[in-house]
């Protein structure tokens, strides 16, 4: 089985956006391959500071992938690219 990719979102309660994007990430047929990660912006003074404009703000393995809105498309699509970009990476170390 391969391993799952990291897929992170940082949101805080009582957002639509965040309420939606996590809906899309979860109801996406790549659902499947990743493990999700909710992180609330709230619990934390310099995530807030960082994200409070943007959530919800939504990481692949660590790099910054979507903000406020995605659809499940884009979002599998995405998850595609980086696969075979890491699929590249671990064949060009040899």
């Amino acid at each position: 089985m391969a391993e799952k990719i990291l897929v992170t979102i940082y949101s805080k309660p009582d957002c639509c956006l965040c309420d939606e994007a996590k809906s899309t990430i979860v109801n996406s047929p790549c659902y499947g391959q990743i493990e999700l990660e909710e992180i609330n912006i709230e619990t934390d003074t310099s995530l807030f500071a960082r994200f409070q404009y943007e959530i919800p703000v939504i990481f692949i393995n660590g790099h910054k992938a979507f903000k406020y809105r995605l659809t499940a498309q884009q979002f599998c699509a995405r998850l595609r690219r980086h696969k075979a970009a890491m699929l590249i990476k671990s064949l060009w170390r040899g």
